[in-house]
């Protein structure tokens, strides 16, 4: 992890947010898994000692998959392991978040809700997108902003979990304004992406990211 951090603090980069996946995919090694425990406590102290050397405050990881158990039960295997690695990012003095996400457990913000009142200490990665295409209208996510540790940025709507600029219904000015009430000071991260999950390597990712960019300035974000 040392030499790692070294080699990004040497080329002047800044990282915001790191994140770490447990597995080859979404449901490999899923926090959800019991027995995949202490293989991911031990490889996330590595990743944590590495955001700590490379200056990078937060981590975020993903909560799990539906696997066919009942919802409770993934949440509170879930919470657990998020119990365990928060611990591990504390005596970093890392933030731990993790995303709520399209096809993971938190399919709502009242899902969300009761996972974090089960982990204490952890925050949000959070990205109003996935619940927007998940058909959730941009009111039923704003109680989720008092708890974000890191946020990601792009349009959505219902079915659609990237959209582009004028093709989306989150309304950016609503929910900057939601986040700065809420006392949140942290990293804007645009995430317009190129990749077969959730159908969306078709956008010019770089005209998408600049013109999230320059609505963010706008708002006298910076």
């Amino acid at each position: 992890p040392d030499g790692a951090a070294r080699d990004v603090t040497g080329r002047g980069s800044r990282g915001a947010n790191l994140y770490w996946l447990f597995g080859n995919g979404l449901s490999d090694r899923a926090l959800t898994d019991p027995e995949a425990r202490a293989p991911n406590l031990t490889d996330f102290a590595a990743g944590c000692r590495f955001a700590a050397a490379a200056g990078i405050p937060s981590v975020f990881v993903l909560p799990g998959v539906v696997d066919g158990r009942p919802k409770n039960q993934a949440i509170e295997a879930s919470a657990a392991s998020l119990r365990a690695l928060n611990d591990i990012a504390q005596a970093q003095a890392i933030t731990l978040t993790v995303e709520p996400h399209v096809g993971g457990i938190l399919a709502s913000p009242a899902e969300t809700l009761l996972l974090l009142e089960q982990a204490p200490g952890v925050k949000l990665a959070l990205d109003y997108a996935h619940f927007a295409c998940m058909g959730f209208t941009q009111g039923a996510i704003d109680p989720l902003a008092p708890h974000a540790g890191h946020v990601h940025l792009r349009q959505a709507r219902p079915g659609v979990l990237q959209a582009k600029w004028g093709e989306g219904t989150l309304d950016f000015a609503a929910m900057i304004g939601v986040l700065r009430h809420a006392g949140y000071d942290g990293w804007l991260a645009v995430e317009y992406v190129h990749q077969t999950y959730m159908n969306t390597p078709f956008d010019d990712v770089l005209t998408e990211t600049i013109r999230m960019r320059d609505a963010i300035r706008a708002l006298g974000v910076t």
